[in-house]
């Protein structure tokens, strides 16, 4: 083996944009397609209307505007404008705002000065213009090298800042924006920042009662206990309420941000929680009872708060300022002292609580047994061995890199061949296997009780290890794996009750995906072209001419794992499950797997039409 010199050249100094672009995960957190609501395209989104949105708290400017096309966003607030002679150091030098001035940004969402530096850096085409006091100035750049820095000239326009940027699709490959991740991200700045307008496509976001207007989105109001209890104080505000569901749905935020992996905030919150109710009621209940079934919402503003990334997605402050009080005394004693006063106020709210918490225990006393036996057939069951073939990250136990985890999944599949198609071509440091036998039950109007009499469903919330909620979640995307049939439409129906039924948190926050594979494989001599729709098909027909050999693969056992290794590899394809507003879970599982209705006959029949008018139209030639 030949010796590796380490000398004064083996020492390397890179700038700020060489820096960005070799370690983007650094400064965005995950690259991505823009599958995922937290993929680098919607963090560089983020960034930019970070600092718009820190510019409304401090007093400047009440509307936004933002457009969002295929490949192009563009951003306009109404604040103070980027003062003039700072306007390319602002976007081009690290360590370079007016965050830092704690004076001018007391309880800002970013005090590091890399945001818009690394928008910058990871886009094609960046442009910023300041407008203020009736002048302008612009710069422009190209992957961060400035290609214009246009002198500063007379303007009409209002005081404010505009910013453009194309992300860089060599970063962020097969890149797309999906609207409703775009539309969540910007209703959340409406909320938590009441009064202020965002225009978004032509579309006009705002909000009065802030994180009330959150829940009345997320909840269908039909399935509430009681009405949802507002609370606000200063610096902290809280919304909360019961549903109809199993598990608990938070949605937490530290200085305007969405901080979806919680932290010491959510902790204090579910602890408060928890605290006040024994307190109110003078019962020890158990905190999974009184927890059970939760809607809730937390914002907190705090002075130089500290997250545990980049990206912000995780508080790690452990007080509300440098000299204030802890993060666990600020909410509990809010929280003592307004929820408890609330239930006082209003009887019936305090009875709907208590009958939702008694509702949980007897639930959970009821299934305590079936419970202890199901997680022994589980052991029994052999798991790594029968049903899941883990990921080598997770075999190993190597939990502490985060990094890594953000790249697991685990497809769900059925029948062996398909199975061992993905088992034999997937990468098996992130990617594990599940493998169904058979259809999974159809669950919809059961129990939990359920959950642990069948083995299927049992021995899947183990693989998953969400029993007792997300946080232990072992994959970051559960991916439904079926064939492009009847039959894997069905399985996909059934799999999508049981999460929605029994696990919905996990759809809501963005953890299930179906797998797209091709249904058409198009080839001549000198290339191969892959087809996921009829519209591809006749495309790659019309480029290849000819009589290319057409492969219609009926199902994914049918593709050899050389070839799938490619469709579940750096370019796979997944469509994310996503609840949007009015989406209601109740009539959709009751639609679709309730008894079977005229209605839905009709929309089956219907269905059908259309697939035949789409065969007869053009028929399919398809090589063994």
């Amino acid at each position: 083996m030949a010796e590796v010199q380490y000398t004064e050249d083996s020492i390397k100094s890179l700038d700020w944009k060489e820096h960005i672009r070799l370690r983007p995960g650094m400064y965005i957190g995950k690259l991505g397609d823009g599958s995922a609501h937290d993929d680098g395209i919607y963090v560089l989104v983020k960034e930019v209307l970070d600092n718009s949105i820190d510019e409304h708290m401090m007093g400047y400017g009440k509307t936004i505007n933002i457009k969002v096309t295929d490949h192009k966003v563009e951003v306009r607030d109404f604040g103070r404008g980027i003062p003039l002679g700072k306007v390319v150091d602002c976007v081009s030098k690290i360590n370079t705002g007016g965050k830092y001035d704690s004076g001018a940004f007391q309880k800002s969402v970013g005090l590091n000065g890399v945001g818009t530096k690394a928008v910058n850096a990871l886009s094609t085409h960046f442009k910023v213009q300041s407008f203020r006091e009736g002048q302008s100035k612009l710069a422009e750049f190209e992957r961060g090298e400035i290609i214009n820095d246009a002198k500063v000239f007379k303007t009409e326009e209002r005081d404010g800042t505009l910013i453009e940027f194309e992300p860089d699709d060599q970063v962020f490959k097969h890149y797309h924006f999906i609207p409703e991740f775009l539309e969540n991200l910007i209703w959340n700045y409406a909320y938590l920042n009441a009064g202020l307008t965002i225009n978004f496509n032509g579309k006009k976001y705002h909000s009065e009662n802030g994180l009330l207007d959150l829940l009345r989105r997320k909840v269908d109001e039909e399935t509430l206990r009681y009405p949802i209890i507002h609370l606000k104080g200063s610096d902290i505000e809280v919304a909360l309420t019961h549903a109809n569901q199993y598990g608990e749905e938070y949605y937490s935020f530290v200085n305007g941000q969405h901080t979806t992996q919680g932290g010491t905030h959510l902790a204090a919150f579910r602890e408060a929680i928890v605290k006040t109710a024994r307190d109110f009621y003078k019962k020890e209940f158990d905190a999974a009872d009184i927890r059970a079934s939760i809607v809730a919402s937390i914002a907190v503003r705090v002075q130089e708060p500290v997250f545990e990334s980049q990206t912000k997605t995780k508080l790690g402050s452990q007080n509300v300022a440098p000299e204030g009080p802890t993060m666990r005394t600020f909410v509990n004693d809010f929280l003592k002292k307004e929820l408890d006063n609330y239930l006082h106020q209003h009887a019936d709210a305090a009875d709907a609580l208590l009958k939702r918490i008694l509702q949980s225990e007897r639930e959970r006393k009821e299934i305590a047994g079936i419970k202890k036996l199901a997680n022994e057939r589980a052991k029994k069951a052999n798991l790594h061995n029968k049903k899941l073939r883990d990921c080598r990250l997770h075999f190993n136990d190597k939990r502490g890199d985060d990094e890594k985890l953000e790249n697991t999944m685990i497809f769900i599949t059925e029948g062996d061949s398909a199975s061992g198609s993905i088992t034999k071509s997937r990468d098996v440091q992130t990617q594990a296997v599940f493998s169904l036998r058979g259809k999974p039950f159809n669950c919809y109007g059961q129990t939990k009780k359920v959950v642990y009499e069948n083995e299927e469903f049992n021995l899947l919330q183990h693989a998953l290890n969400i029993e007792d909620g997300l946080e232990g979640l072992r994959y970051r995307k559960i991916v439904i794996a079926t064939d492009a049939d009847v039959d894997g439409m069905h399985i996909r129906l059934l799999l999508l009750t049981y999460f929605l039924q029994f696990f919905p948190e996990l759809v809501r926050n963005g953890h299930v995906y179906i797998l797209e594979t091709p249904l058409f494989r198009v080839r001549n001599k000198k290339e191969t072209i892959y087809c996921y729709s009829d519209t591809e098909r006749r495309d790659a027909i019309e480029k290849l001419g000819g009589k290319p050999e057409i492969t219609r693969f009926k199902g994914l056992g049918e593709i050899s794992p050389s070839e799938f290794a490619g469709f579940i590899g750096e370019d796979i394809r997944l469509e994310p499950v996503i609840l949007r507003k009015d989406t209601k879970t109740k009539d959709i599982l009751s639609f679709y797997m309730g008894k079977n209705t005229p209605e839905r006959q009709e929309f089956i029949i219907n269905k059908l039409k259309v697939e035949k008018d789409i065969v007869k139209e053009e028929p399919v030639m398809v090589e063994s």
